[in-house]
């Protein structure tokens, strides 16, 4: 079996507890307007064209076997249509302006890069942290892969949204330590205008993993979506009453805009409105109300 990885990101720090290896799968259920992960979403590869590096050489346009490259003397395009992300034109750009987003890997060549660094994730009580995308769109690959790591002796967690069915989260949590839980938006109406889903399925997964598997609970802050005070408050009042999770167990992650340039070398529309990340100040306001509500 193999699955489509986009990227393994070592020495990772903020995907669970201790020094990590965190695995990017792709594929997502949701259609998040804020993404800053697009390349994430489509379960195949892609080739991601950042035209302000190409330096015009043509060499893509040589090396297509399906002629989906083609040059202007303003610029280096790509006809998505007969793109079959082969990534040949990825492996003769000389400046990197055409790169392959997502690879298929085998669980014994994910856990050889893995393995690399058991000895830090040894001294720091760190592990494995499979995301995406999410995990739960590549189930099979997730469990397998899982599955290996513990039988290795290995810490492990996923960041998820929580939008799948019970039964394939349930197979994961049996090699599973941690879960991070995505939660967007308690509002139905709300939720799903702005993911493409509802979240009725999300927080009835959040209410069964409570109960069987450490968690943390993880709020993206949106402007003008999900970052005022009665849209947190609910979040908070949800994580102690319903999940019976204190507030060291949620945690508020500013705006981020790191994605948007990548909307463009997909050639997909972005959107994202002139958002700015929150600022300190309001962060820890938000934070306080969440320190209130979660008070035992």
């Amino acid at each position: 079996m193999r699955g489509i990885v986009f990227n393994i990101q070592r020495y990772s720090i903020h995907d669970g507890p201790g020094i990590r290896t965190t695995v990017f799968l792709k594929g997502c259920p949701l259609k998040c307007f804020w993404c800053h992960n697009p390349e994430s979403q489509k379960i195949k590869p892609e080739i991601s064209l950042n035209k302000r590096i190409c330096n015009l050489c043509g060499a893509c346009v040589h090396v297509c076997p399906h002629g989906a490259n083609s040059l202007s003397e303003a610029s280096s395009t790509v006809d998505r249509g007969k793109c079959l992300a082969c990534g040949k034109c990825a492996s003769v750009c000389p400046t990197q302006a055409r790169t392959l987003v997502g690879k298929y890997m085998t669980v014994a060549e994910v856990m050889d890069e893995i393995m690399r660094d058991k000895l830090f994730y040894d001294n720091s009580g760190g592990g494995v942290t499979l995301s995406g995308g999410d995990p739960t769109v590549q189930s099979k690959f997730s469990l397998q892969l899982l599955r290996k790591c513990k039988e290795n002796g290995l810490h492990t967690a996923i960041e998820t949204c929580g939008y799948s069915s019970w039964a394939t989260i349930e197979g994961l949590l049996a090699y599973l330590d941690y879960v991070l839980y995505d939660i967007k938006c308690l509002e139905p109406v709300k939720h799903r205008n702005a993911t493409g889903k509802h979240n009725r399925m999300i927080i009835e997964n959040a209410r069964k993993i409570a109960g069987r598997t450490a968690m943390k609970i993880r709020v993206p802050l949106v402007p003008q979506f999900n970052d005022s005070s009665k849209d947190v408050e609910a979040i908070g009042r949800f994580t102690r009453q319903e999940l019976g999770l204190s507030a060291s167990h949620l945690e508020l992650l500013r705006y981020n805009k790191l994605g948007e340039g990548k909307y463009e070398r997909l050639d997909r529309e972005c959107d994202r409105r002139s958002f700015e990340p929150q600022s300190e100040e309001k962060v820890r306001e938000l934070e306080t109300i969440i320190s209130r509500e979660c008070r035992s």
